[in-house]
């Protein structure tokens, strides 16, 4: 009897050992990782960065104005596409969609607009410089909005005369047909770019300047639309504040588990890192070519695209002055690394923005996982992957710690659904 009373206490012994094992690993950090927890913690997470090539960024009544043109179909060729068609709220102001689709089928993804205020670059490939400069692109993209600047003008006069001059100072009057048709713009289409180079070059700056306002209208909406915190950040948290029954409360073992994996062997920081879970800058992961899709060189045409861009921070229709372009001027503009190179996109909420990557190559976290595991040859040029070797336990509980990254969305609910 007291050979079996000692087996059992021997049981529990070991039981209680593995328990505070366990409780003391998902609580104990060094310095050099708290230091690193600290930094992918949203609380350090700095104020808006000002954006001087946009003089209305900051104002709410913009704000206002760019949430009503943000959810209006009516500024697309079929009257049923909006900003919101590829960035609706309620997924995290993505699309669910391998590829976008506004009147026709994009080459590339929806990337949420959630904290993109902070990145000096936009879209996948970076082409653009500003939240500004990127929501005019869409506008006038063929297989998105499907629009034109003379037909947009024309609603602007139609529909929203009061609140534009509200902000921006009296509208020009467009109401001549002949000189601002109702379709004109430099697009694909060979009628509006023709009736586009017809028009004399005040008549276009003119539309122009309230083109551009809108996409400054548009963007100071866009600004307002931040991450909030998830239950990652209340474990750093508590964390810092050493509440270890806090601690314990917010992130399972398994999390806890996938986390040290994250910002240590499996190297994940290297791209995701800093409170948005990204460094926006251009990586090239060896992600496949999407089929049915020609091969996407990302970066090394983005870069060309943004220097020679229309709308970029050193143009005339920019507020800034050159001084305050200094992404722009000192840009790397080429080199190898940049072929085939993607921005990577925040992991807040990504349990919630399936399909992954530009094209939306692969549908699932575990997918994701397995090709940063045995990375492939890349498709073009070099990847900067290296083979992690991790078990798919292990890579269970790295998707394990990912999910606990969702959050939602930190903006007022107003602004979360058409005005």
């Amino acid at each position: 009897m007291k050979r079996v009373y000692s087996i059992v206490g021997g049981i529990l012994l070991v039981v209680a050992v593995v328990v505070w094992w366990g409780a003391t690993r998902s609580t104990s950090w060094s310095e050099a990782e708290i230091s690193i927890l600290r930094g992918l913690w949203i609380g350090n997470l700095p104020a808006l960065p000002p954006d001087p090539s946009n003089l209305y960024a900051d104002d709410l009544q913009a704000a206002e104005f760019g949430h009503k043109l943000f959810f209006d179909t009516r500024f697309s060729s079929d009257g049923a596409v909006s900003c919101a068609t590829c960035h609706q709220p309620e997924l995290m102001f993505t699309d669910g969609l391998p590829l976008a689709q506004g009147v026709g089928t994009t080459d590339r993804k929806s990337m949420t607009i959630i904290g993109t205020a902070y990145s000096p670059w936009q879209f996948w490939d970076g082409r653009k410089d500003s939240q500004w400069a990127q929501a005019l692109a869409p506008l006038e993209s063929a297989v998105e909005h499907g629009g034109t600047r003379t037909q947009y003008v024309h609603l602007i006069d139609e529909f929203y005369r009061d609140e534009y001059e509200s902000l921006f100072g009296p509208l020009p009057d467009f109401s001549d047909p002949e000189r601002f048709p109702a379709s004109a713009g430099p697009v694909d289409d060979e009628t509006a770019r023709a009736a586009w180079n017809s028009m004399t070059q005040d008549d276009r700056d003119a539309v122009t300047q309230v083109y551009v306002n809108m996409g400054k209208a548009i963007a100071a909406y866009e600004r307002l639309i931040l991450p909030a915190p998830s239950r990652f950040d209340q474990y750093v948290e508590a964390l810092l504040n050493d509440d270890k029954q806090a601690m314990q409360a917010a992130l399972t073992d398994n999390e806890v588990a996938g986390l040290r994996l994250f910002i240590g062997r499996a190297n994940c920081i290297q791209c995701h890192n800093g409170p948005l879970f990204t460094n926006n800058d251009f990586h090239n992961t060896g992600v496949p070519t999407a089929q049915g899709l020609v091969l996407d060189d990302g970066r090394a045409s983005g870069v060309i695209k943004v220097l020679n861009d229309e709308f970029n921070c050193l143009s005339p229709w920019s507020d800034a002055s050159e001084n305050d372009c200094g992404e722009l001027r000192f840009v790397t503009s080429e080199g190898e690394q940049l072929e085939g190179a993607f921005k990577p996109s925040t992991l807040r909420n990504v349990a919630e923005t399936a399909p992954y990557m530009h094209a939306g190559q692969f549908t699932s976290l575990e997918e994701v996982l397995a090709h940063y595991n045995h990375p492939p040859v890349s498709p073009i040029g070099h990847t900067e992957l290296e083979p992690l070797g991790l078990t798919q336990h292990e890579m269970e509980k790295i998707i394990a710690f990912l999910r606990a990254l969702s959050g939602g969305v930190d903006a007022p609910a107003a602004l979360l659904q058409a005005p």
